[in-house]
């Protein structure tokens, strides 16, 4: 039985390489660097940060930034940014070829976001996000082959 990879805290952490959409790659081979975990921005840094890396096709290393949010959010945005991380595990799952998993997460993150369609926080184009990715969905349940495109996060 092989030994986990763990963290300097004892918790069980992948060490594997990935690739720019967040597969793991073989031990020694070169591979996207990830998100540093635990990192406290803003909301507009965080914003900026997994807009960033969705324009460059990395929408696993934008899930994480949304996470490091979610995780350290309280109150009410604690679901804006489980949704937004969401949505960009839907889109990584959609680039990846799983459509029921595409499908899924992006029904859910768009669902998870819907509280704040009517006031809209940090600029973000909620109702934009929410028909990119019932779009995105409704695609991915037809077998259709998906776009590669970004979504805009803000206005």
């Amino acid at each position: 039985m092989s030994r986990r990879d763990r963290d300097t805290e004892g918790r069980a952490r992948n060490a594997r390489p990935r690739d720019g959409l967040g597969r793991p790659l073989p031990y020694g081979a070169d591979g996207i660097e990830r998100q540093p975990e635990g990192i406290a921005r803003t909301p507009a840094q965080t914003l900026a940060e997994a807009q960033h890396l969705l324009d460059d096709g990395k929408p696993f290393h934008a899930h994480e930034v949304f996470e490091d949010a979610w995780k350290t959010a309280d109150g009410s945005d604690r679901e804006l940014w489980r949704g937004l991380a969401q949505l960009a595990v839907g889109l990584t799952h959609a680039l990846r070829g799983n459509a029921v998993g595409a499908a899924s997460l992006l029904e859910r993150g768009a669902a998870n976001i819907e509280s704040f369609r009517s006031e809209p926080p940090h600029g973000i184009d909620v109702a934009g996000l929410q028909a990119w990715a019932l779009t995105l969905a409704e695609e991915a349940k037809q077998r259709v082959r998906v776009s590669p495109s970004a979504p805009r996060l803000t206005c």
